[in-house]
Parts: C-alpha cells; sequence; structure tokens
C-alpha cells in the first residue's frame, strides 16, 4: 500500500508533465514522427501548393474579365460593303456621320496591313487581302457615356447602306462570362482544396488516437480530462499544418513567379499570376491551414474521445 502512495504522485506528476504541467508540453504524448506526422505535413504542403494556384487563377480572370470588358467595349467597328468605285464615297459619308455622333471619338479606316493581319489568322501571311472583296473597316473609339450604339446603328442604316456597326457584344458577352465562369471555378477549388486538407488532418489525428489509445487509458484513469488530452493533439497537428502549408505556399509561390511573362505567354496566359499587393494573398495560406487544423483535429479529438468512454 505505501508504494502504491508513493508512485501514484510520481505517475501523476509525470501525465502533468505530458499533458503541459509545470516545464511540460502539452504534446508529447503525440508521436513526433510516424505516418501520421508525415501524412499532415504532405497532404497540408501539397494542398497549399494547389491553393496557390487556384488564388492566382482567381485572381487572374477577375483581371482578365475587366481587361476583356473595358477593351471591347472602348471601342466599336463599322463595315461598310459597296461596289468598289463607291466603296470611298460610302467611306467618307460614313465618316462624316460619325463626326457629328455624341460620345464617338476620332474615328479611323483601318489601312490595309492592318486588315490583312486581321486576316492572317484565318487565310495565312500570304493572301492578297488586295484580290479579296474585303469590306471597309472604321475604328471607332467610343469617348463618352452619352454614346448610343442602337442610334448609331439606326442612323447608319438610314443615311448609309451597306454600312453595319458591331459593338463587339457578339464577342464580349461569352469572352466575358468565360473569364467569370473561370475566376468561380478557382474559388470553388480553394474551398474544395480547404475541405480536402480538413478531412485528411481528421484522418491523421484519428490515426494517432487510435495508436495512442493506451496512453489516452492511463490519463483518464489518473483523472485527466477529455479536453486536455485533445488539446495535446491540437496544438502538435495545428503546428504540423503550419509547417507543411508554409512550405508547400513557398513552393507555390516560386512556381507562379517561374510562370512565362506577359511577353512570352501571350493569350490566354497573359497576366496569370499574382501582381503588386496581390504577392501578399498567399501569405493568407498557411493561416488558413493551421485554422483548418485546429478546427478539424479539435473535432476529432473530442468526437474519438467520446466515443471510446
Amino acid at each position: 500500500m505505501k508504494g502504491r502512495r508513493v508512485v501514484a504522485p510520481r505517475l501523476k506528476g509525470l501525465v502533468q508533465g505530458l499533458l503541459g504541467g509545470e516545464g511540460g508540453k502539452g504534446d508529447r504524448i503525440v508521436p513526433p514522427t510516424g505516418f501520421t506526422a508525415q501524412l499532415t505535413l504532405f497532404s497540408a504542403g501539397a494542398m497549399a501548393f494547389l491553393a496557390v494556384f487556384a488564388l492566382a487563377l482567381a485572381l487572374a480572370t477577375g483581371r482578365l474579365a475587366e481587361r476583356w470588358s473595358s477593351e471591347l467595349a472602348g471601342s466599336v467597328t463599322v463595315r461598310i460593303s459597296a461596289p468598289a468605285a463607291q466603296l470611298d464615297a460610302r467611306v467618307q459619308s460614313v465618316l462624316t456621320i460619325l463626326q457629328t455622333t455624341p460620345g464617338a471619338g476620332q474615328a479611323r479606316r483601318l489601312p490595309q496591313d492592318e486588315v490583312a493581319a486581321l486576316l492572317e489568322p484565318w487565310f495565312g501571311p500570304d493572301m492578297p487581302v488586295d484580290a479579296l472583296p474585303v469590306p471597309a473597316l472604321i475604328d471607332l473609339p467610343v469617348s463618352g457615356r452619352d454614346f448610343d450604339p442602337e442610334g448609331l446603328a439606326l442612323r447608319l442604316e438610314a443615311e448609309a447602306p451597306g454600312a453595319v456597326l458591331d459593338d463587339h457584344s457578339a464577342w464580349r458577352r461569352p469572352l466575358v462570362s468565360a473569364a467569370q465562369r473561370l475566376r468561380v471555378l478557382g474559388v470553388v477549388s480553394l474551398l474544395l482544396i480547404g475541405a480536402a486538407s480538413a478531412a485528411m488532418i481528421t484522418l491523421a489525428a484519428k490515426a494517432a488516437l487510435a495508436a495512442n489509445g493506451q496512453v489516452i487509458r492511463v490519463l483518464r484513469l489518473i483523472g485527466a480530462r477529455d479536453i486536455t488530452i485533445a488539446t495535446a493533439f491540437v496544438r502538435r497537428f495545428t503546428r504540423r499544418a503550419a509547417v507543411g502549408a508554409s512550405v508547400g505556399t513557398l513552393a507555390g509561390m516560386a512556381a507562379v513567379a517561374m510562370l512565362p511573362n506577359t511577353s512570352a505567354a501571350g493569350g490566354f496566359l497573359t497576366g496569370l499570376g499574382f501582381q503588386g499587393w496581390g504577392w501578399l494573398l498567399p501569405l493568407l495560406i498557411p493561416v488558413v491551414a493551421a485554422g483548418v487544423g485546429f478546427v478539424a483535429t479539435r473535432w476529432a479529438a473530442l468526437k474519438m474521445l467520446e466515443a471510446v468512454r
């Protein structure tokens, strides 16, 4: 009996040290190595790496939608079809109408070399544009909010037969809609990445709890509360999630920085990445990952401890 009275306080002091008592660290009962640690670090790093690209996609497509909308809405095109002998006269007539149009800027007829550049993707660089019945094109910048494309189209139809106004709406709407949907896809990807990270951390926490079942039973025998035991696991797994996400975020930012620049990428890839203060946004990913690890581990630990009572 005397031996038991001596051993019990020592065992209790040891357990208090493991759970964060005097000079102790509350996460000592969680194995520092093993597949649970590797799984948490790897999943957090991989998900953070993917989150960087999802965030870059969401930001880039948002800028792309704004740029396409502003560029296409900033000008309209007048297409003039007429016999070769009457084409120049029709063009002058249309230019006169455009000069008196409210909200219209300085109209300019596109020269043959610019028209050839527009047709090059379809006909190739060696196609003689002069031999084709190509209509004359007039570029009209929009300089004021009082510009009325519908009114101008009706006026051209009445005063300049053969002149058709193209306000690029047929091209603008699908492009802007596609960019906006890609931005939504990027946001949804971020949410799915967060959910997947929470699931992986939850599984790792449950595996660690199951592996330490004997220790948990001893802790309960000496009066340790479930919230105290859960805190030990939460502390360790939150730190693992933060470290893994930090490494994955830095790797993702480095990969985004190595993407082709604007002049080399061209087309859709132009502007893909972070710009200016946008480079600070990925630094929030480790903070979010730590929060996800905290919530997921706390929930998993309390649920499992409650189930095995």
